[in-house]
Parts: structure tokens; C-alpha cells; sequence
């Protein structure tokens, strides 16, 4: 439970800045995922109704509500703006807002937002309350969750103290943690113990995230921390399969022809969401994603991803994809 919000398990699919949009958002849901968080989205953007954002960022497709709840995360450090931008998130039928103060990418930190947010808590908390102000819906208000890193630099643990003022002081519903600083990004073990220390001492759910890779590390984390749910980032990417393997206790990877059919599925909804010509340019990110899935030699990995990347058209892609379809599924 998020404040009143049933989460119908404990498998949540982070978010992705620059990728999390819907049509990666519902593969996740459609294997599993209990809740789905969208990439993180400038508060300020919204406050000056930024065409991009408002239209794309913040679209949820109704497809995507049929395995639980849509939380949208925001990002800024301007208390008013946020609260606006709350209400609007709000408005637009999200389910639950999600802070982004763990970002650890200079362009966002210094502006004051994401990781900065960990050095100054008297201002996280006010932007936190903010958002709680403003995160009221048609059904009532919205819980508001905070993702945070353990510190913004190495061997940092003022993320666990500002988890405790955000609940306490803010009335966050819960917090995603990830135990990590921001100086070291998705480097180094993650340091666990510490996320068991929050879960102890919390009175909030905790969200783990960071270094959740595969279904093995995800339950040992889970199991070792203690933590309410777990929260998949880039273990997810091209690969919703993760989700069946945590939630229903799928035992066995992806055949050739799954992978081949859910890029298929993917390369569709991006023109849906973007048009042709911009999905060809946006999906050349994706497709490394989905190779690795494949399980070719090397040499033939390698022929297929350049025929991806130099692809000009969506059509050429198809062509390049085409042969694997025409081969037998390779059961792994």
C-alpha cells in the first residue's frame, strides 16, 4: 500500500530518464510489473506547458492501467512550480507522483534538483510537501513517493537521515532507495546494509532499487533488506521477461522468436508515439538491448546490430530482422 494506493505486488519498473515513457512502461506491466514509474519529467517544463512534455512525457495509454497503478516521477526545486506541477500530473490521471531526488547528472544537479536535493534538506522537505499539497485528483489525493541515493558523495548516509525528515516532516507515502551514492552513478556494490538500516528505522515502505540486475540478485536483495517492494532499472531494458521470472515464476529465458516478436511490438508502438522518422533515430538505443537477447556468436551480433544502427528507414530493420524470423525458435 502507497498511503490508500494497492500495489498489487511488490515488482515496480523504475524510472528511465529518456526512455520510460508508455510503450516501454506497458511490456512491464504486461509480464508482471505491479507498478510503473515514467521517465523523470522537469516540473518546470510543465509550469510553462512545454508542448514535448505535456503531449508525450506525460502521456499514460489506457493499455497500461490494466496491471496497476502509473506513478509519474517529477523533478525541480522550486517548491511553488511543484506543487503546480503536482496538480497538473494529477489532473492528467496519474496515479501517484514520484520525486526524483537521487539524479546524479550535473545538467539536473545543478539546477539544484535530483542529488543536490541531499544537501540541502530543508529545501527537499519544503519541495516534498509541495508536491503533496498539490498531488490532488478527481479520486482524492495522490500518495507521493521520493526516490534518493544513500548520499551524494562516497560513503555518504544522508540520504537515511533525509528518508526519516521526508516521511516524518512531509508526509511521504514511501521512499525508492537506491544505495549508491550519486559521485559513483551504477558503479560498486550497493551498499544494502544500509537500505536495511532505513527499512528498520523508516515506518514507510521502502522501495529497493540499484544493482537489481537479474532474478537472483533481486530476491537476495530483497530478502536481504527487508524491503517492502523492489524497483528493476536497467536489468529491465529489452528484457520485460525479468518481471515474469520475479512475479510468476517463469524458470526460463526468452526463445529467439520472443525477443524478435516483442522488438517487433516496440519498433510499432514508437511510430505510434513519435512517427517514423523519429522512432528510426530513437530506437537505435534500444536495439543493443534486444541483440544481447538473441544469444548469436559474436560475429553475427555484432553484423546485426551495425545493420540496426545504420538503418535509415524502419523497413530496412524489418529486413535485417527478418532472417531471424525465418529460423527456428532457440529454446534457452
Amino acid at each position: 500500500m502507497l498511503g490508500s494506493l494497492r500495489v498489487p505486488n511488490r515488482v515496480l519498473l523504475a524510472p528511465l530518464a529518456g526512455i520510460g515513457n508508455w510503450f516501454v512502461r506497458l511490456p512491464a506491466k504486461r509480464y508482471g510489473a505491479g507498478m510503473a514509474i515514467s521517465e523523470m519529467v522537469s516540473t518546470h517544463a510543465i509550469h510553462h506547458r512545454n508542448e514535448n512534455t505535456c503531449r508525450e512525457m506525460l502521456r499514460i495509454d489506457p493499455r497500461e492501467r490494466a496491471g496497476g497503478p502509473i506513478s509519474v516521477q517529477l523533478f525541480g526545486e522550486d517548491p511553488a512550480i511543484m506543487r503546480q506541477a503536482a496538480a497538473h500530473v494529477a489532473a492528467t490521471g496519474a496515479d501517484a507522483i514520484d520525486i526524483n531526488m537521487g539524479c546524479p547528472v550535473p545538467k539536473v544537479c545543478k539546477t539544484g534538483a535530483g542529488a543536490a536535493m541531499l544537501d540541502d534538506p530543508q529545501l527537499a522537505v519544503a519541495v516534498a510537501r509541495a508536491a503533496v499539497a498539490g498531488a490532488v485528483g478527481e479520486r482524492g489525493p495522490l500518495p507521493v513517493t521520493v526516490k534518493l541515493r544513500s548520499g551524494v558523495r562516497r560513503g555518504e548516509t544522508s540520504g537515511l537521515q533525509l528518508a526519516l525528515r521526508l516521511v516524518a516532516d512531509a508526509g511521504v507515502a514511501a521512499i525508492a532507495f537506491h544505495p549508491r551514492s550519486a559521485a559513483v552513478q551504477h558503479k560498486g556494490e550497493p551498499d544494502y546494509a544500509l537500505a536495511a538500516r532505513l527499512v528498520d528505522s523508516l515506518g514507510a515502505p521502502v522501495i529497493l532499487t540499484g544493482g537489481l540486475n537479474d532474478a537472483q540478485s533481486a530476491r537476495a536483495a530483497f530478502e536481504r533488506t527487508g524491503a517492502d517492494a523492489v524497483m528493476l532499472a536497467r536489468g529491465a531494458l529489452g528484457n520485460p521477461w525479468l518481471f515474469a521470472e520475479l512475479v510468476h515464476g517463469r524458470d526460463r529465458a526468452p526463445t529467439r522468436d520472443e525477443v524478435v516478436g516483442e522488438l517487433d511490438w516496440t519498433i510499432e508502438r514508437a511510430v505510434e508515439h513519435l512517427g517514423e522518422s523519429r522512432a528510426t533515430r530513437y530506437l537505435r538505443k534500444f536495439y543493443p538491448w534486444y541483440v544481447v537477447r538473441l544469444q548469436l556468436d559474436a560475429q553475427d551480433a555484432k553484423r546485426l546490430q551495425s545493420a540496426l544502427q545504420e538503418a535509415g528507414t524502419l523497413a530496412l530493420v524489418r529486413s535485417a530482422l527478418e532472417p531471424l524470423r525465418a529460423q527456428p525458435a532457440l529454446a534457452l
